[in-house]
């Protein structure tokens, strides 16, 4: 079927760590919506469903930097 929702999105600091976090989400219990790639807009991306069906995205933008406090810096 056709997506109605909204997605959840967890900004990353590098492409290793988007696919680390997708395959905890799966170690978890997650079902890998569709897996990291690299996107149009530049960056890279994928997507999973937790356990009560909540779809999350996992990204990393390269035109932004996160620093250690978790803090966003858009370029």
């Amino acid at each position: 079927g056709t997506f109605s929702g909204i997605t959840l999105a967890c900004n990353q600091r590098s492409e290793a760590e988007v696919d680390r976090v997708l395959e905890q989400a799966e170690a978890a219990g997650a079902r890998i919506l569709k897996p990291a790639e690299r996107v149009f807009w530049g960056g890279y991306s994928g997507y999973f469903a937790d356990p009560d069906g909540h779809v999350w995205e996992v990204a990393y933008n390269p035109g932004w930097t996160i620093a250690e406090d978790g803090s966003l810096t858009v370029a």
